[in-house]
This record gives structure tokens, C-alpha cells and sequence, in this order.
């Protein structure tokens, strides 16, 4: 079984999904399965520095690079239009039993489901959160209709809809595309523990020994819902804790949030190291004390994991598909998008150290027990393998 994936792109600059494709792919292959990963070296307004046109493995997975058309227009540039990775697929496809491919209303999405439909390549579609509510309303019109003219007719040929959560699964199903979904947490690779992690934390930024500190990692975007967060912590300022913002954005919103943080007299509280990676991360995520994620629509969250797995308790709010895990296990907290509830949330979490602790505890040995990517790619392989053999392939639990 030969399994090809395509994504627009794995640059770290365009969030998490990027890594989970790749730690997707990685986990495959310990299984067993043979994989390869098309894309385009697109990493948001810059590019990858990567040889273009040829496999090289790129993180451990053989991977083809094709470049990216990048004009000045950046709603065409965002397109990662492509045209030798279009010839490539047209070539080379049909060398391949099944191809899975990331994201919609990108053009690598979408060529790569039209030639396979036109190759008779069996392909499945994992939407990544883009047929969510929140994410059509945004550009409502141009996705509209793309989705009408071109994507419609993409997913409707597609196996199945590999989906990460059931509320994924409860906002695609208003679209009427009549396509099996595929119910498939992502999965978590689990850091090494840093040694004495909190206090590297806080001798990294000059922050007291016993001060709490609330952690927010994730990229830098208006769905993220700091507008709702940095006014929640304003509430309580004249408590012990800092601030850490982790992760960056386009210039225009981390300005946004600069003046927001001022405006809330929140700056001086606040630490912002920008996109952190390798054990910089794991240092804050190990070092802090509580994790917040508001996101007014995150169809998974790899970050709450990643929180959860360090022993953190975990507040998100409602439109992180993660959230009626968390509520039904008793792993973390769930407040309502409100700034009052994200308040009190985590004002009540400060003022008990030993109940977060044992919350965090639990989280970790939860996110143990059924979130690691050894156990995913298990699932997935046993379902391309259905597809393969023309089963259909039963939601997974």
C-alpha cells in the first residue's frame, strides 16, 4: 500500500496543522505504511529554503517541494498556486493506492482531488476545520463560491471526511455533501521532560520564584480570542501571576494586540518571546502553571494537548472542539466566551493551586492513555486499507 499526502504547505508559519501533517506522517511510517507528502515550499509571506522538484526527506518523510507562484498580492500568493507540482500529480498520481489530502480552498488541495478523480485515484479530504461555521463566514463570499463552483464537486467524490472531533462532524453535516465522515483524533508527540522546568521559566524572563504564570501558545490570529483573554486578566491584575503571550502573527494584529494590552494596563505583566519552537516550548509548557486557549472556532487544538500532556491545567472556551473532552473527563475548565466567566475562571484556578495541580495530574495521564500518534496511525492505516479494499470505512471512536 503506497500512500501519497498533499498539503499546501508544512511551514511553521502557518500554524499547527503544518506540524501535525508532519508528525501524522511520521507516525505512518513507524507503522509500517509507506508514505510520501507533496507540497509547495510556502511558508506564509516567505518561503521555505528547501531543494524544489525532487524527494529529499524533509523531517524523516520523503517529501516533494514545488514552488510556490508568490506575487505581491498576497490573496494570490496565499492561493499557493503551483503549476509543477501540477504537472507532478498529473504525471506521477496513479503510482500511488491512495492519496490523502489536507485543507480546501487552497490550489494544491484542490488539483490534487481534481486529478485524482480524473486518474480514478481513490482520495479522502481532511477539511482541517475549513468546513467549519466560524471559518466559511470568514470571506464568506469568495469561499461560497468556490465551495459551489469547485469544491463541492471535490469532496462529494472524496471516500470519506477524515474529521478530528464530533463537533466537526455536527457543522459539516449542514452541507449536505453526503460523504461518510471519519471521526480521528489528532495525535500528540510526547516531549521529554525538562529538568527543573518552572524555574528555568522564570529565570528566563526575571519572574519570582512562587509568581503564577498563565500560559497562551498559539498563533497570533483574531479567532483566537485575546480581545475576550487580555481584558479577563485585566479583571485581577492586582494578583500574583504573569503573563506569557507565545506565538506571533501578521504586523497589523500584533499591534492590535500591543494597544490592547495597553489599553487593559496590561503590559506590564506580560512577556511576549514570540513563535517558539523546540525546548524553548516545552520549557513554558513544562514552567507554567495554567494554559488558556479562547478561540472563538479551533475544529481540534494540538496545543491543548500538548498543555494538557505537560501536566498544565487547561481553560478553552466552547468553540475548541476539545472542550466536551475536557468537560466530560474532568481534565480541565470551560467557561463560556465571556470575559466575566474567562474571569472568574481563571481567577478561581489561581486561588487553588492544589486542585489545579491535581486537574493538570489528571490531564496528563488522560492525554497518555489516548492521545499518541502510535495509536492514530494504527486507526488510519486499517482504514485506507478498507478504501482500498472498497469497505466502507465505520466512524471511529
Amino acid at each position: 500500500m503506497k500512500i501519497l499526502h498533499v498539503t499546501p504547505s508544512v511551514g511553521s508559519l502557518r500554524g499547527g496543522v503544518s506540524q501535525a501533517v508532519l508528525e501524522m506522517l511520521q507516525a505512518l511510517q513507524t507503522s509500517g505504511a509507506n508514505v510520501e507528502l507533496v507540497t509547495t515550499d510556502d511558508n506564509g509571506i516567505d518561503l521555505l529554503d528547501v531543494p524544489l522538484c525532487q524527494l529529499i526527506q524533509y523531517q524523516k518523510i520523503p517529501t516533494w517541494f514545488f514552488p510556490r507562484f508568490s506575487p505581491q498580492v498576497s490573496f494570490v500568493r496565499e492561493f499557493a498556486f503551483s503549476w509543477e507540482l501540477t504537472k507532478w500529480l498529473w504525471k506521477h498520481i496513479s503510482d500511488y493506492d491512495i492519496v490523502h489530502i489536507h485543507a480546501l480552498f487552497s490550489y494544491a488541495s484542490t488539483i490534487a482531488m481534481i486529478i485524482s478523480r480524473l486518474k480514478q485515484i481513490p482520495y479522502i479530504n481532511q477539511p482541517h476545520g475549513l468546513l467549519c461555521e466560524w471559518s466559511l463566514q470568514q470571506s464568506q463570499l469568495k469561499k461560497k463560491i468556490y465551495l459551489s463552483l469547485i469544491e463541492r464537486s471535490n469532496l462529494k467524490h472524496s471516500r470519506i471526511l477524515q474529521l478530528t472531533s464530533a463537533k466537526e462532524v455536527q457543522e459539516i453535516e449542514r452541507l449536505g455533501l453526503g460523504v461518510a465522515p471519519v471521526v480521528m483524533p489528532l495525535g500528540l508527540e510526547i516531549s521529554r521532560p525538562i529538568p527543573q522546568a518552572r524555574q528555568k521559566l522564570r529565570e528566563m524572563f526575571n519572574i519570582p520564584p512562587e509568581q503564577a504564570i498563565i500560559l497562551f501558545l498559539s498563533r497570533l490570529h483574531y479567532k483566537k480570542g485575546l480581545d475576550y483573554l487580555i481584558p479577563a486578566l485585566s479583571k485581577f491584575k492586582e494578583q500574583n501571576f504573569t503573563f506569557i503571550l507565545a506565538g506571533n502573527g501578521s504586523p497589523d494584529y500584533e499591534a492590535e494586540i500591543s494597544e490592547l494590552l495597553i489599553s487593559n494596563q496590561l503590559e506590564h505583566f506580560t512577556h511576549r518571546p514570540g513563535f517558539v519552537t523546540g525546548e524553548i516550548k516545552d520549557i513554558l509548557l513544562q514552567g507554567s502553571d495554567i494554559f488558556v486557549l479562547t478561540s472563538h472556532s479551533e475544529n481540534f487544538g494540538v496545543v491543548v494537548l500538548e498543555a494538557m500532556a505537560a501536566g498544565l491545567t487547561t481553560i478553552v472556551t466552547p468553540g475548541v472542539a476539545l472542550a466536551s473532552m475536557i468537560q466530560e473527563n474532568h481534565v480541565g475548565y470551560v467557561p463560556e466566551l465571556d470575559i466575566m466567566e474567562i474571569a472568574k475562571t481563571i481567577e478561581y484556578c489561581l486561588n487553588h493551586p492544589q486542585e489545579v495541580k491535581a486537574t493538570g495530574d489528571r490531564a496528563r495521564q488522560f492525554i497518555l492513555e489516548n492521545y499518541t500518534w502510535d495509536r492514530v496511525a494504527t486507526n488510519m492505516v486499517s482504514v485506507y486499507q478498507n478504501i482500498i479494499n472498497n469497505c466502507n470505512p465505520t466512524i471511529s471512536k
